[in-house]
Order: structure tokens, then sequence, then C-alpha cells
């Protein structure tokens, strides 16, 4: 009767499912992945008339993960799993979404209320009585963790939630009981979208460190930028890319700040990533008095095993939520509003030049190579011939990772993988996630780039692309095994060996019931590669296509070997 008097109360009633899908639907989200389990059932009824679309996974891992890079190119995303099983299966890839700074709604499906209450002995509970265990497992992953149990506070956490998920940049967690999927909440706040713009600095101390920071810029003789991932995952893309052009000065991007900057700009320098980078490009960063390095993540896969050789002393570092000027920290403090100021006062500043395109895309190969194998550092930059504006290229932890850092972009062009996290497998899932963001936009080919063992970890997700009718242009590396693994420790140890298989046929198996709607490649030679690249109907990308690329065993891009040698000299340690 009290749930009557409270509904009458409401001037637009909507159930809970209603209200939280609406909310999705308003932030952009078109698609929710995930995988149907029977706590999560009744709440995906309610997806259709919000507006979106279900893509359901082979599995709640490759769901992760192809949510983390639907989030990278359309700015955030969500999933559904069920409760335990589900919710735990995904886990892995959530944690990658945290570590990497990605915004993913993590939407669970429990058991009703009333059986929590009781402590039942359900299915898929541990058999304890603890409905709470694998949320407060997934409080540690997430920037907030929320729970729907009552009406009067549903509509304000879950916009609480998404909130976060977007300023924060990180993944959030929404429980929701199937018992309150129909509960009705007031419909009217849904005319009022969700305020996600950042919390405002303070002005005197946001003033206060623009003055700062212009003293050292304006003393400075040499100074560059460095751009490195937080300038992506917290929305200063655009404000970066502006003090790019009107600076002028010299730019360069870390390993995950691939694809911040457009690389075709007279200052754009190269990749620095310490030992690992191009030796011009290590130089002229290293040798500069003054470093403005926006969004540093500095672990050691994007170092090239921490080999910076540059001062904090020379160095401004804007952070997401402080600004940190040689070893004076500005706390509270977030880095798009002051770069914006920076840039409206900057003036006229020491600006040196590049000294040379320190990253050039290459020649075609001579004719007397064209026989010869395919070589990791011939391939990349190879690659940057191939390019199209616009397009989205993906590649997995290990030899792809490190080998695109010498591939230069054309414009437009999204970089997507996992560096920090490193979970292997990631970029088939990502693919996909990659595909569904993209759907619909012209001309923006998703290409991957995944080693023969990590393609093992997740191939199921090619399923989903088929069934979902998308083109996406992939390259399985045939090298054998674990290549980064090896040259870390175990060079001929079986438990870096695979079992070979044959890509090409499992397009078939997975369900291709048309050749018409799929092609498949072997290519292991330069000339080989160079024709494939020049095929206008390869390029076009009309369909789903694999490429089989064959590549000896023992290569690897000089940033992976260096990195490794580092990481396993670590281990070593005692």
């Amino acid at each position: 009767m009290s749930s009557d008097i409270r509904t009458s109360a409401l001037k637009s009633p909507v159930d809970i499912g209603h209200y939280l899908f609406a909310r999705l639907y308003q932030l952009g989200i078109r698609e929710i992945q995930g995988v149907p389990g029977d706590y999560n059932l009744l709440a995906l009824d309610y997806l259709p008339a919000a507006g979106l679309r279900w893509v359901g996974n082979c599995n709640e891992l490759n769901a992760g993960y192809s949510a983390d890079a639907y989030a990278r190119v359309k700015g955030i995303s969500a999933i559904i799993t069920t409760f335990g099983v589900g919710e735990l299966s995904a886990l892995n890839a959530i944690a990658g979404a945290y570590s990497e700074h990605v915004p993913v709604i993590h939407i669970v499906g429990q058991p009703s209320t009333s059986s929590q209450r009781n402590s039942m002995l359900l299915h898929h509970t541990l058999g304890n009585g603890d409905y709470n265990v694998f949320m407060n497992m997934s409080a540690q992953l997430s920037t907030a963790t929320v729970k729907i149990t009552d009406t009067m506070t549903a509509p304000t956490l879950i916009d609480h939630a998404l909130r976060e998920c977007w300023v924060q940049s990180r993944p959030v967690y929404i429980a929701l009981p199937t018992d309150m999927v129909q509960e009705k909440v007031e419909g009217e706040r849904l005319k009022q979208s969700v305020d996600l713009n950042d919390p405002l600095n303070d002005l005197e101390k946001e003033d206060y460190v623009v003055d700062v920071v212009l003293r050292y810029l304006h003393s400075a003789k040499d100074p560059v930028l460095l751009i490195d991932a937080g300038a992506i995952r917290h929305s200063a893309v655009d404000v970066v890319h502006a003090l790019v052009q009107k600076s002028g000065l010299p730019t360069f991007v870390a390993p995950m700040g691939k694809g911040a900057v457009d690389e075709t700009l007279p200052n754009f320098g190269g990749v620095y990533a310490g030992d690992g980078s191009n030796e011009g490009v290590r130089e002229r960063v290293e040798s500069s008095d003054l470093i403005l390095s926006i969004g540093p993540l500095k672990s050691d896969f994007n170092t090239t095993g921490f080999s910076y050789r540059t001062s904090q002393l020379n160095t401004i570092d804007f952070d997401t939520e402080h600004v940190r000027v040689r070893y004076s920290e500005y706390s509270g403090i977030r880095m798009r509003g002051v770069l914006q100021k920076v840039m409206e006062k900057m003036g006229s500043l020491n600006v040196p030049s590049v000294h040379t395109p320190l990253t050039q895309t290459p020649p075609g190969s001579p004719v007397s190579a064209l026989s010869a194998p395919i070589t990791h550092s011939w391939l990349w930059p190879a690659v940057s011939n191939w390019l199209q504006p616009g397009d989205v290229i993906i590649t997995e932890t290990g030899t792809a990772n490190f080998g695109i850092w010498e591939t230069r972009f054309p414009k437009g062009v999204t970089a997507i993988s996992q560096v920090l996290w490193g979970s292997i497998g990631y970029s088939i899932g990502a693919c996909l996630g990659a595909l569904l963001a993209t759907k619909g936009a012209d001309h923006r080919r998703v290409i991957l780039f995944a080693g023969d063992g990590s393609f093992q970890m997740t191939a199921q997700e090619i399923s989903t692309m088929l069934r979902e009718n998308l083109n996406p242009i992939i390259f399985v590396i045939c090298n054998n095994g674990y290549t980064i693994e090896r040259y870390i420790h175990g060079w001929g140890k079986p438990y870096n060996d695979i079992q070979t298989w044959q890509h090409g046929s499992l397009v078939e198996a997975f369900g291709a019931d048309s050749q018409s709607r799929y092609s498949t490649y072997q290519v292991k030679t330069k000339g080989e590669l160079d024709s494939l690249f020049s095929n206008p109907q390869f390029s076009s990308a009309p369909h789903f296509q694999l490429v089989e690329l064959f590549m000896p065993t023992d290569d690897a891009p000089k940033a992976l070997k260096l990195t490794a040698e580092a990481a396993a000299k670590r281990n070593a340690k005692a």
C-alpha cells in the first residue's frame, strides 16, 4: 500500500530499468554488451524502449574488453553481467579500464532484495549468505559503487554513479536487484541531463598556477611538449591540440599518447619513450630545458623500462587533478583549465625548430628486398604508408604494442592499446568494441594487429563480429607463441609455445556462411604484404578480412627488447 502511495505522488512514474537505460542513451551510448543471466534478463527487456541495442558477447571478459575500446572511441560505455559468475568473469577487463582511466559502466543483475535480506542459499553465491562479497571486490576497481535497494534514492544513486564515471574517467559499478527493475521512480528527472561538467578550479589558485607556468615557459630557451595518456582519457585533447598548434612548440607523444596529436603537423617530432625512442627524438627531448608534460603516465612499458633521462627540475606535469611545477605540487587543480589559460596568455615564446621530422614515412621497398621475410623494423614504418585518415588501429600487448611506436599516423587516427594493464587477448575484444563504436561512420577502418598467442585467448569474439556484419582488417602476427615473454625469460621453454592454428579456417568455423562476406590471406614476404597494401579492394575494408602475417620467431621491435631486458633484471632481484 505504501508503495502505491509513493507511486501516486510521482508526476511521471517510470520503471527504474527504464530510468537507468534512458540515462545511458543520454550519455551517447547506443549499444550495451554483456552476457545474459537469470538475474539480469528482466532488465534486458528495457533496452529497446530506451533506444539501446543489445550486443551479446561470447563471454563476460570479452564484453569488458569490448566495452573498454567502445568507451575510448565514443567517450563512455556500459556492460551488463549477472551476479557472481558473470561479474567476476568481467573483472579483469574492468581492472584494465580502471588502470588505464577508461569510463565503463558495469551493471550487475543481482538476486532480489528479499533473497539477499534472508541470506537465501541461491546459485551463483558462495553458499555463505554474503551477497556483498562480489560488490566489495569491484569497489576496489571502481570510482563509485552503488546498489539500488530503494525507490527514493535510486535516481540520485544512478545519476551520481554516471557522473563519477564520466568525470573521473574510470569504471563504476551499479548493482540492480531483480525486484527493483520494475519499481517506479520520478521520470521528470530525465528532462534534465546528468551534470557532466568538470569541477571548477579555485579561480585564485588557478590563476596563480598559470602565472607560475608562464614564468618558466617565457624564460625557457628550448621548451617542448610531451603528450601522454591523461590528455586523451580526461577529455583534454581539444585544448592540447589547440596549444600544440598555437604555440608551435616541438611536440612529442609517449607511447600511450599515440593518437592525441595530429602527427602531420610540422612541429610533431615523434614518440618519446626513453631508450626506446628514435635517437633524434631522445636527444631532442632530453636536452630540453623545459618539458611541458601533459597527462603523464610513467609506467615501465610506457617508458621502455623506466629509461627516461629527464629531470623534474626541467619538467612541469599537468595531471588530472594537480599540476606539478618542478618539485612544487598544486593539488586540486585540474589541467584543462590551466592549459586553456596558459594558451590564452602565453604570447610569444622561444620556439626552437623540431630540427628534423624525427619519425618519417619510409620509401617503398626496393625490388631486391621484396622476397625477404617481414621484419618488425620494416613492417611498422611501412604501415605508415598504408594507413588512412580516420583509421582506428588496435595493437595487442607484445610486439605490436611496441612496434606501433615507429608508425607515423595520418590525421585523425585513433590508437587503442593496453600499455599499462597489458592483459594479453585484450585487443580482439577491443576490436569488436571499436567496430561497434564506429559503425555507420564513413571511412573509418578498424585495423587490428595481434600476436598468435594473444589471439588464442579471446578469438571467440570473431563470431560476434561476423554476427554483427562488421568489417575489421585483422592481422594475426604468426611467430609461434609469446614473443614478449620469451624476451623476458624462458626463450626456448615450452611454456612460451602455443599450438599452431589455421586462422583462416576459423572464420568459417565461427559462422561466416558466405565467401562474399569475408576474405582471408597469408603473407610471408615483404613483397606479398606490399601487394596486399596496394590492393584497393583489400584496403577498402568491404567485409571481414583476416591476414596471417608470418614473421620470424626471434624478431621483435627494439623497444620491446629493451623493455623486456629491464623487466627481466627487475624480476631477478631479491
